[in-house]
This record gives structure tokens, sequence and C-alpha cells, in this order.
């Protein structure tokens, strides 16, 4: 339950007498936290929103590998009701709801709405996205999950993002920017929950967007880790 590969969770004793020698190997293995990313407890406690750039400068190829990533990303966690729940948002100039937290309940289905939506094309305005994701999702979140937002963005906004990234940021939710190609770097930091290095990412192609897939569940794995228990 504690981990979905366990390998490093059990500890086989050869007998009852061998137990005072498993002492120190298992507290070693409680106090690496490093090897505590994969915890159960981490990967279903989240609502995770993504805000995904349907803009014009995309294209329908590149869409489709970001949506992919959206998917891998997603399959890294415990879905249900009562688990991790995951909605999207798409944006151009205007915004338009995907789907919402808890809409789909089991991973097959969600993973088959992310496949199925369909590209948009048009403007960036990444700040209304933000305010919009906001508005959509993260006011029916559960008040016992942790507030994720991934944005995905390509180019510049023609809006401002620092005003809507800092609503969020002060209703709890801790959010990614993935920056590609085009993207501005301080729009991305904007976004991005301090530290930045740790939240905020960059690509230089869409095709290369798959290798921060490790390190966006690590990192939130962490955090989740990192942060004090009642």
């Amino acid at each position: 339950a504690v981990c979905r590969t366990n390998g490093f969770y059990s500890l086989p004793v050869n007998s009852w007498f061998a137990l005072r020698k498993a002492v120190q190997p298992l507290v070693k293995r409680v106090c690496d936290t490093d090897r505590l990313v994969c915890s159960k407890t981490c990967l279903n406690a989240n609502d995770i929103a993504f805000v995904i750039d349907g803009s014009s400068s995309v294209g329908t190829g590149n869409f489709r590998t970001v949506l992919q990533f959206v998917a891998n990303v997603t399959r890294e966690f415990e879905i249900s009701d009562t688990d991790t729940r995951v909605g999207a948002v798409q944006y151009t100039y205007e915004q338009r709801l995907e789907f919402a937290f808890g809409q789909y309940n089991n991973k097959a289905e969600l993973l088959n709405a992310i496949k199925r939506i369909n590209y948009w094309s048009g403007g960036t305005s990444t700040g209304a996205a933000i305010t919009f994701a906001a508005e959509q999702l993260f006011s029916k979140s559960k008040p016992n999950k942790r507030k994720i937002m991934i944005v995905i963005t390509d180019g510049r906004s023609y809006d401002d993002v620092r005003a809507p990234a800092l609503a969020v940021h002060r209703q709890g939710v801790i959010a990614y920017s993935i920056g590609i190609a085009w993207a501005a770097q301080d729009e991305l930091e904007y976004i991005a929950t301090d530290p930045d290095k740790e939240h905020s990412f960059f690509v230089d192609e869409f095709d290369n967007l798959y290798k921060y897939v490790p390190k966006i569940i690590h990192n939130i794995c962490q955090e989740f880790n990192s942060q004090p228990r009642n």
C-alpha cells in the first residue's frame, strides 16, 4: 500500500532473532526522503489542473505531443473521486473547460478524455486562463487535497500573467510552468510557485517534453513529503 514498486519498502528478515540487525537499514530507508517520493499518499492527495496552450503557434502535431505529456504525468497518480482528481482547461484568447475535477474517476476514462481534447487554435491569453482555472476548477477543490496547477505554454502571453498567478498562489495553489520554444522566461517564473527552479521548466522543442515527467512527479512528491504533519 505504501509504494507501487515496493522493493525498497520490503525488508526480508530470516528469523525473529535477526530483527535487531534490521533496525539500522530500516531507519536509513525511512529517513531517506529521496526514495520516499513514490509514497502512495502523495499520489492520491491532489487536485491537479492542466492549463493547456491551444494557440495557433502550437500546431496540431505539437498539440498531440502536449496531450501525451499531460497523459504521462496523469498516469503516475492514483485516480478516483477519493484519490487524485484531474481537470483540464485549454486556452487561446478565450478559455474552454475540457473536463472538471471528478468528471472522470478512473484512470482509463481520464486518459481517454485527455486524448479526445480537440486543438482549438487562436491567440495566447495565459493570465486569463489561470484566472479561469481558479474559477472553474480550484473553486471546487476538496479541502483535504493539495491544489496543483500545471501551465503549459509555447509563447509570450498577450495579457498580464503576474497578477492572476499571484492570486492563485495566495489561494494555496502550487503552480508549475512548462515553457516550450518561444515561451517567455520571466512569465514562466511569475507563474511558478517559489522556488522557481523546482516549479518552472523549459524545453526548446515539444518532443523534449517527456524528459520532465519524472522530475515533475519527483518534485510534487518531494514537496508533499517535506510538509509538516499534524
